[in-house]
C-alpha cells in the first residue's frame, strides 16, 4: 500500500506541474482591437457570417527549467498539501481494497463457509464466523493458537472454521494431508491441532502421524490415505480461495467482509466479533449502526 501511496504522490506532483505549465503556455493573447469588435457587431446586425476569429495560439513547449522552480516554490509554501494528499490517497486505497475484498468474499461465500473439508470448532450454528487459514510450520500461526482456542471456549456463539493452507514447505503439505484425514475421523481435531502446534521442530508427516496415533488413529491407514485425490482436491480448493482473495501468507483471518492478514491480537479479534454482532460489520460506523 505504501508503494501505491508514494507513486500516487509522485503522480499528483507531476499533474500539478503539468497543470501549471499548461496554464503558463496557454495564457490568452491580448483581446481584439476596437476596429475588429466594431466590424463583428456590424456583421452580426446585418445577419452576415461573422469574420473568422484567429486560431488560438498553440501551446509552447514546457520549459522545465522554468516550471520546476515554480512547483518547488509552491510546495514549499504549502507543505501541508502533500500531507493532505497522502492521507486522502491512503483512505482511497484502503476503500478500494476493502471493496475488492467484499466483492471477492461475496463471490466465494459458498466455498469459504460450506466446504465439506472445513474444520469447524465452537458452535456450528454460531451467529458470527471466524475463518483462519494456517500452516502448521508458520511461527505466527503458532502464536495465535492459544488466542483462537480461548475464543472458542469463551464465546458460546462463535463458529471458527480452520482451513489448511500449507504454503511454507512440502512438510507443511504432508502434515495438512494428515490433518484433513484426522478431521474426518471421530477423534477431537482440536486436540490434534494444539498438539501439532505444541510440537518442537518442523511439523512433517511423521509428526502429524504421531499426533494422530496418540489420539487412537492408525498410523498405517493415514499414511496410505494421505495421497488420495479427494485430499488433494480439498487443499486445491483452499488454494483457489486464497488466489481469488489475494491471500499469500499465514495466518490470515476472514470475518464478515474483511480479510485480515497476520497474527491479530486477541483483543482485536474480540472487537471485530462484537462489531459483527452490533452492526453486521467489523468496523461500526454511524450509518452501519443506524442501518
Amino acid at each position: 500500500m505504501q508503494k501505491a501511496i508514494n507513486l500516487g504522490l509522485a503522480a499528483a506532483v507531476a499533474i500539478l506541474g503539468a497543470g501549471l505549465a499548461y496554464s503558463i503556455a496557454t495564457r490568452p493573447e491580448p483581446g481584439l482591437s476596437q476596429t475588429e469588435v466594431e466590424s463583428l457587431l456590424a456583421q452580426t446586425a446585418a445577419n452576415q457570417p461573422a469574420a473568422q476569429l484567429p486560431a488560438a495560439p498553440r501551446p509552447e513547449a514546457i520549459d522545465t527549467a522554468t516550471i520546476g522552480p515554480l512547483i518547488e516554490d509552491y510546495l514549499l509554501a504549502n507543505p501541508r498539501l502533500l500531507e493532505r494528499m497522502s492521507v486522502e490517497l491512503e483512505a482511497q486505497v484502503r476503500a478500494e481494497e476493502s471493496e475488492r475484498a467484499r466483492i471477492a468474499l461475496a463471490a466465494m461465500e459458498e466455498e469459504i463457509y460450506n466446504d465439506p473439508a472445513n474444520i469447524v470448532l465452537g458452535n456450528p450454528d454460531g451467529d458470527v464466523t471466524l475463518v483462519e487459514m494456517f500452516d502448521y510450520n508458520c511461527g505466527y500461526c503458532r502464536q495465535v493458537v492459544a488466542d483462537v482456542m480461548a475464543l472458542v471456549e469463551e464465546d458460546p456463539n462463535l463458529r471458527v472454521i480452520l482451513k489448511e493452507f500449507p504454503i511454507l514447505s512440502q512438510n507443511s503439505v504432508d502434515a495438512a494431508r494428515i490433518a484433513i484425514l484426522v478431521a474426518r475421523s471421530e477423534v477431537n481435531y482440536q486436540d490434534f491441532h494444539t498438539a501439532l502446534f505444541s510440537s518442537r521442530g518442523q511439523v512433517d508427516t511423521q509428526a502429524a502421524l504421531a499426533a494422530a496415533e496418540s489420539l487412537g488413529l492408525s498410523r498405517v491407514s493415514l499414511a496410505l490415505e494421505m495421497g488420495a485425490p479427494d485430499v488433494s482436491e480439498a487443499l486445491q480448493r483452499t488454494y483457489t480461495i486464497a488466489q481469488a482473495l489475494g491471500i499469500s501468507g499465514t495466518p490470515t483471518f476472514i470475518i464478515g467482509d474483511e480479510v485480515i492478514p497476520g497474527a491479530l491480537p486477541k483483543a482485536d479479534l474480540v472487537r471485530r466479533i462484537e462489531n459483527m454482532r452490533e452492526c453486521g460489520a467489523t468496523i461500526c460506523t454511524d450509518s452501519a449502526q443506524g442501518g
